[in-house]
């Protein structure tokens, strides 16, 4: 057995600063470690707009936020820097026994270290001289493991027992009120079914048309007279207006108008999401929701919705995955997921739909 399976920490920190797929993704560990360490105090340390993702869960004791937008510029900024000298010493004072880095990049490699902590866990395969830092290396694995099964490796070291990976997101009260008053807004009625569409993701190579997604809102309405809540952030506000223009009325659009916690309680009560490869798919895959996942430059296998890979939309282009961020990068027109074809998505929507339509008597 692993020495470290019978040890008995007491004080964890556990690295893991974005992006929100991937705190989800993380999640297992959280949970895990508090099956394990029922006693131990687990503090997270999460960039400062992704903290409101795990704050109400019950397993974490501390959220450690960290500004890691700010702190990018400390060696510009002799204030900066000296903030940043100040959160690594509170840090310090916290005493930890165990530090796990789930992000394997220097700077998060640095922190795992900084917190003192004398066992410190990280991937072999870590960037930027991030092993280093590291008492105990996780061994590489599989090219195409998936991220939360990467992650989760951890669980042979430290003894975790063999309950299945628990990727709950905990919601409050206020959470679900606040999204019931959005589904009002958008004339969806409590006890009303209606569907999640995503038009936005944070690479434009992950993009399908905006337009489509509309038009994908007025023929499941067509078809059974459910509307649509379109959803992202702040950034997607002008997808969401053309996805709504484009919708004859049948989707809504909510993009910035959420936290990520309402986003989450918007999605858990879903009769379908609708989505590319985003933030909100791995939340529908985490809530156990029906799903319809778009799928282009990208890998399924490694990040895309957990146990659910029969839900992943993809054409069989040779050229995917290329992992490519920009259009101006792809060679090849982004047929992966240009010539996705509507119908197809519809189809698959309206095939998740009938379970939770015949539920509704309708």
């Amino acid at each position: 057995m692993n020495e470290l399976a019978t040890r008995d920490f007491q004080h964890i920190l556990l690295i893991k600063p974005s992006s929100p797929g991937d705190i989800i993704h993380a999640l297992p560990v959280l949970h895990g470690l508090r099956r394990r360490y029922p006693h131990a105090r687990i503090a997270w340390l999460i960039a400062t707009p992704f903290a409101d993702l795990v704050s109400a869960d019950p397993a974490l004791d501390d959220v450690v936020p960290f500004d890691r937008q700010r702190y990018g510029r400390l060696a510009r900024n002799v204030v900066i820097t000296a903030e940043f000298v100040r959160f690594v010493r509170s840090l310090r004072k916290n005493r930890f026994d165990l530090v796990i880095d789930l992000q394997g990049l220097f700077r998060s490699g640095f922190l795992a270290w900084a917190g003192g902590a004398s066992v410190r866990i990280g991937f072999a395969e870590a960037r930027e001289l991030a092993p280093m830092f590291y008492t105990h290396r996780l061994p590489r694995p599989d090219a195409d493991m998936h991220a939360a099964d990467r992650n989760y490796r951890v669980a042979r070291w430290l003894g975790f027992d063999d309950a299945p990976m628990d990727f709950r997101i905990h919601l409050t009260h206020d959470d679900r009120t606040a999204a019931t008053m959005l589904c009002r807004e958008a004339g969806v009625e409590a006890d009303s079914t209606y569907v999640v569409l995503v038009p936005g993701t944070r690479w434009e190579t992950k993009l399908w048309p905006a337009d489509r997604f509309g038009r994908v809102a007025a023929t499941i309405f067509d078809a059974c007279g459910m509307r649509s809540l379109l959803v992202g952030g702040r950034s997607d506000l002008s997808l969401g207006r053309r996805a709504a223009d484009a919708s004859r009325g049948a989707a809504h659009n909510l993009c910035g108008r959420t936290s990520l916690r309402e986003l989450a309680a918007l999605i858990e009560s879903a009769a379908v999401v609708v989505t590319g490869d985003s933030t909100p798919m791995h939340m529908a895959a985490a809530f156990d929701r029906p799903l319809v996942a778009l799928f282009g430059p990208t890998n399924p296998a490694r990040t895309g919705p957990y146990g659910r890979r029969g839900d992943v939309v993809q054409l069989g282009v040779s050229c995917a995955p290329c992992y490519y961020r920009r259009l101006r990068d792809c060679p090849y027109d982004h047929a992966c997921m240009r010539h996705l074809d509507e119908e197809v998505i519809v189809r698959a929507a309206l095939a998740r739909l009938e379970t939770p339509l015949r539920a509704a008597g309708r």
